[in-house]
């Protein structure tokens, strides 16, 4: 297939585009700027220039396709309803271009949307009404999209998807943890974090645009949950910090706009995805990752 991406050169993107390539795709990647082309073209992949704030640009773009994977997010934790919404807006204009097509359209969303107090799952749908998060009305509207004639599918990905050239959660944590001189956790750190490597979310995203049935919700889930004492514990390890738990009260100053991520607890499960698209995360999990790349350099 020739696969529109959007986010095609970012940590994910860059990852999925070699997956694409390597399978035999072709990828047609949104390139907002002259660098981001520059390499587009160095990975083997065809450029389209645009914006994700610029409807008409992705409309086009997925229509010169034969699918799309919409990777790319305005990660701005300082306006999430605003970054929903123009992730919303973007959606819109790729899936009405699609329309009837019969294409595939893979959207991205995340574990955290349906985090509870049980084992999240596949089948889970976001909260609604006043707890509902900024992002769900994007993957209901992908879901939705089903009925008019578009093969979509959302991949909901970990908190971490980790790997050399991360610049996340953990990379955060780290960061915290060196100004500090504390590698914190929330209470007795039990909560956790499922987790995922970017390759083989990578190979999940490949996978969904080839065989994922309308509709379909997958988790991008290697590890269900790890404990946040054990990352804690292991950035303290690597940074050569204590690591310490702290109260609510003083996490919210401790970790600032992090807080009320680590404090999460977002148990999950991809087995329904691994039985139906055949996914086998094969690359370290995310401690082993954390002690043997430059995650502490």
């Amino acid at each position: 297939m020739r696969v529109f991406v959007t986010g095609a050169t970012g940590f994910i993107g860059e990852a999925t585009v070699h997956q694409l390539i390597t399978a035999g795709h072709t990828v047609l990647g949104l390139a907002r700027n002259d660098a981001a082309a520059d390499t587009l073209k160095a990975f083997g992949a065809d450029v389209h220039r645009g914006d994700l704030s610029d409807p008409a640009s992705l409309a086009a773009g997925a229509r010169a396709s034969d699918g799309v994977i919409h990777l790319a997010y305005v990660h701005d934790f300082s306006a999430m309803a605003a970054a929903a919404e123009t992730d919303r807006r973007a959606i819109t204009a790729m899936i009405d271009a699609l329309e009837g097509s019969g294409k595939p359209f893979v959207s991205t969303s995340g574990t955290a949307l349906v985090a509870g107090n049980r084992i999240a799952t596949e089948n889970d749908t976001p909260h609604d009404g006043g707890t509902a998060h900024p992002r769900a009305a994007s993957e209901a509207l992908v879901i939705d999209a089903a009925a008019r004639g578009v093969r979509t599918s959302v991949v909901r990905l970990s908190p971490t998807v980790h790997g050399a050239g991360d610049h996340g959660f953990v990379p955060a944590l780290i960061g915290i943890a060196r100004r500090t001189g504390v590698a914190a956790y929330v209470g007795d750190g039990a909560n956790r974090w499922p987790a995922v490597h970017r390759f083989d979310a990578a190979a999940l995203f490949r996978l969904a645009l080839e065989r994922a049935a309308a509709g379909s919700r997958l988790h991008g889930v290697a590890e269900e949950g790890v404990p946040m004492r054990s990352i804690a514990e292991t950035i303290g390890a690597g940074l050569g910090v204590p690591a310490r738990s702290l109260t609510p009260d003083e996490a919210a100053a401790h970790f600032d706009w992090i807080a009320r991520f680590v404090a999460l607890d977002n148990h999950a499960s991809s087995a329904i995805t691994r039985e139906t698209l055949g996914w086998q995360p094969e690359h370290p999990a995310l401690l082993t990752d954390l002690r043997e790349t430059d995650y502490f350099a």
